[in-house]
């Protein structure tokens, strides 16, 4: 959608700050960028709250087809901010439980219905690099490092690291990252299917933002947060008799809608499809088809 058409439809262009991190949306796009240049854009609670934020906006937001994230200045995350030291990861408080922020972050771009894209632009480190593994593309600059670096400081693999990590690039690969806890380089990421491309520093984000245009330009939304969904839900199922189920009746749901129609007329008279649907309001009857997981302290 051309980005005059954007800002008649939704609005102007918006730009939100945040403590720690910043959101600018423009044409179709929303960029999230990590905003704490100073400390390499560590995590901390108030990073969480602004990124949970952030994504409750873009999901909000018809508007919002892709969500692009990076980082401020010359690191993308270089892991939990540590400056309380020998504190930071003690959190023993008598008769409660430990909610990890990392996986609150993770778990909240598990749940989202736009795609997202992690533009890695420099180290990412411990929850740095957990954070992009719920992302669903993730390209990176030549001067990015990667580590998943938890057993180095005592600690396990937080962000839901351990479900997620292993899909990404198996588990003898993901095993070796995280007991090692080394640091490596972006070819080493992109050999194990970490990273979908490698770009030079300054064409990173036009590379992020021409895979977004052409989600954005050439696709239906409503398609595109069902599939995101089914793809990333269907890791956990035993059987493809499962997906086939599930594709069998959305397509019954579906097929007849506007957005098909829209994209079978556009295909046959060559011209680029003006999908009609909107995330917020046309979604079949069977989304959502699962049953949230609430947090429970672990064995209870």
């Amino acid at each position: 959608m051309p980005e005059q058409d954007y800002e008649r439809e939704y609005g102007q262009k918006y730009e939100r700050e945040y403590e720690t991190v910043r959101a600018e949306a423009a044409d179709g796009i929303l960029t999230v960028t990590l905003n704490r240049p100073e400390k390499l854009n560590a995590f901390s609670p108030q990073m969480m709250h602004d990124l949970l934020d952030a994504l409750d906006a873009a999901d909000a937001d018809d508007g919002i087809r892709v969500v692009v994230v990076t980082g401020a200045g010359r690191g993308f995350c270089a892991g939990a901010d540590v400056s309380s030291g020998r504190s930071t990861f003690d959190h023993r408080t008598a008769g409660a439980w430990h909610r990890d922020t990392g996986g609150r972050v993770a778990l909240r771009i598990f749940s989202c219905t736009k795609p997202v894209i992690a533009a890695i632009n420099g180290p990412a480190a411990g929850v740095g690099a957990s954070m992009t593994l719920p992302m669903d593309i993730r390209l990176a600059s030549t001067s990015a490092k990667f580590g998943f670096v938890f057993a180095r400081r005592g600690i396990v693999p937080e962000s839901a690291a351990s479900w997620f990590l292993p899909r990404a690039v198996g588990m003898q690969r993901a095993m070796e990252w995280v007991a090692t806890g080394r640091v490596f380089g972006p070819d080493e990421a992109l050999a194990a299917g970490l990273l979908r491309s490698v770009h030079p520093p300054e064409e990173l984000l036009p590379a992020a933002y021409e895979l977004a245009r052409e989600i954005a330009d050439n696709t239906s939304a409503i398609s595109v947060a069902l599939s995101r969904q089914m793809m990333w839900r269907m890791l956990g199922e035993p059987h493809p008799m499962t997906a086939h189920r599930l594709d069998s009746r959305i397509m019954s749901q579906i097929g007849g809608g506007p957005d098909p129609t829209e994209g079978v007329e556009s295909f046959l008279a060559k011209r680029p499809p003006q999908f009609p649907g909107r995330v917020s309001k046309d979604m079949p009857p069977v989304y959502p088809w699962w049953q949230d997981e609430e947090f429970r302290p672990f064995g209870e």
